[in-house]
């Protein structure tokens, strides 16, 4: 412990993010900068605790060793505290910018005060790393002679095919899309994850001998299509990373109508735009004057609010079926389980600026939908819903009176994932779960094919970031076990 009175002596004080003016007024990362003074203050703040709850399994999947890292930040050892979050963690800087930070949630400080800032702290140990030159390329020092082919590059799939480098197999990822990265690049918008930083990692790893093949559609039938028994019979093992992309949809009243999008239609486009052409092309979803409604919550709902900002549109407001959170954390949801509170994320901030309130409605259900004589989308029916709790069970019910319509020209939909695409599983013959995910043994992560594993958000179904880079680490270490017979 750096400072045994820290936790006593100050205040959290996160970092804060750029002026709103400024933000939404360009794509550029949200973060401001932080000094070290505030750092090792905020870092004395950690009690090291006799069990540290951060590192448990209700803190950080990895068990990233924050009591260890906040320490040296504290004592300006750098260097170490580097090395030492690379011990468990192959992207600080990803989880430093988009995880929900789950090890503040279940830190002890937190119990009774605010939690120590744990997510500014990784940020910064990662970025010192980069600004100092310290995070270069480490090629593995011996081969083992044996290949593997990951399909799908996102989180999960760059962890698993780091950790397979380093332990000397030869491993190539395919990536259906046209650059490296699946969800970091196309999923979560460059004012969360800059383009340039995910770019940045993947150069050290192609330096360090994997192979990127991109527009390879293993399994597909399109233009980009790649036939899978190619890669049986030139890999020793294969591993499935390919998120789960498959959408919920909403299929009431009117849903054909144009004007309505699936979030990830929207943030890819909108993405692969900027990075092609700095949006010239208008090759994407424009919700420029545009009365848009966001359906459902979460971080996809949220960058649709702030993408829909800096598109400049008229007004935005995001529907919840559920009602509102509390300020604090309920009786059925103690430390140091994730608090379900009332949280403001950046586009929910960005609106209430640009708009004067927060876009968030909640307890509301969508009915169907309003058009044109042109079949576009004009507004959206909805109606109040009440929900009540009768022994620990949950149910809802329409409030009569209630209908309204909206007035809508652009409708996104944030409802969350339903599992993986079908096609893969189809065509390597393996099976999938009840919930249509790539079925695997938790332990080993192999599938139902020998010499096939699957990890990630299309084994486990939507999760976080840093939930994937869990996976494709401890996949990467069944699939050397496999290869090595040991």
């Amino acid at each position: 412990m750096g400072k045994p009175t820290g936790f006593m002596e100050l205040a959290r004080d996160a970092a804060l993010y750029r002026d709103v003016n400024l933000r939404i007024a360009d794509y550029d990362e949200l973060y401001a900068p932080v000094v070290d003074e505030q750092l090792k203050k905020q870092a004395s703040r950690c009690m090291d605790c006799g069990v540290a709850f951060c590192q448990s399994d209700t803190g950080c999947p990895l068990s990233n060793a924050c009591p260890e890292w906040n320490d040296l930040v504290y004592r300006a050892q750098w260097r170490e505290a580097l090395d030492r979050l690379h011990e468990t963690n192959n992207f600080p800087e990803f989880t430093g910018r988009v995880c929900p930070a789950i090890c503040e949630g279940s830190c002890v400080l937190g119990s009774v005060d605010e939690p120590v800032t744990i997510k500014n702290i990784e940020y910064a140990i990662v970025e010192r790393g980069f600004s100092e030159g310290w995070i270069t390329a480490q090629p593995p020092t011996h081969h083992t002679g044996k290949k593997v082919a990951v399909i799908g590059s996102g989180p999960a799939g760059l962890a698993a095919a780091a950790q397979l480098n380093k332990a000397g197999h030869k491993v190539v990822v395919y990536e259906r899309a046209d650059r490296i990265g699946g969800l970091l690049i196309y999923g979560i918008p460059n004012m969360k994850l800059g383009k340039h930083v995910v770019e940045r990692r993947v150069e050290i790893l192609r330096q360090e001998g994997i192979e990127f093949v991109t527009n390879a559609d293993v399994g597909g039938q399109g233009d980009n299509a790649y036939d899978l028994t190619l890669l049986k019979n030139d890999s020793d093992a294969i591993l499935f990373t390919t998120g789960a992309t498959r959408a919920r949809d909403l299929p009431i009243e009117n849903r054909g109508l144009k004007g309505i999008h699936l979030a990830m239609e929207f943030l890819h486009a909108n993405t692969k735009s900027l990075l092609d052409s700095n949006l010239k092309d208008n090759r994407y979803i424009s919700a420029k004057d545009k009365n848009v409604i966001v359906i459902g919550g979460g971080d996809t709902g949220t960058d649709c609010i702030g993408t829909s900002i800096r598109h400049g549109a008229s007004s935005v407001v995001n529907f919840e079926l559920l009602p509102q959170p509390g300020e604090i954390r309920a009786e059925d949801n103690p430390w140091p389980l994730w608090p379900k509170i009332y949280r403001v994320d950046y586009g929910h901030g960005e609106a209430a600026h640009c708009f004067g309130e927060d876009p968030r409605t909640y307890c509301i259900m969508s009915k169907g939908f309003v058009g044109d004589d042109q079949g576009n989308v004009t507004g959206i029916k909805t109606i109040d819903v009440e929900w009540t709790r009768l022994d620990g069970q949950f149910s809802m019910a329409e409030v009569e009176g209630s209908e309204k319509i909206w007035d809508a020209d652009l409708v996104l939909l944030s409802m969350g994932f339903l599992g993986p695409e079908q096609y893969l599983a189809d065509a390597a013959s393996i099976t999938v779960d009840e919930r249509s995910n790539f079925k695997s043994s938790f332990a080993s992560f192999a599938t139902s094919v020998e010499g096939i594993f699957a990890a990630g958000d299309c084994r486990r179904g939507q999760s976080l970031v840093v939930w994937a880079i869990d996976e494709g680490r401890r996949a990467a270490a069944a699939i050397d076990s496999f290869l090595m017979e040991q």
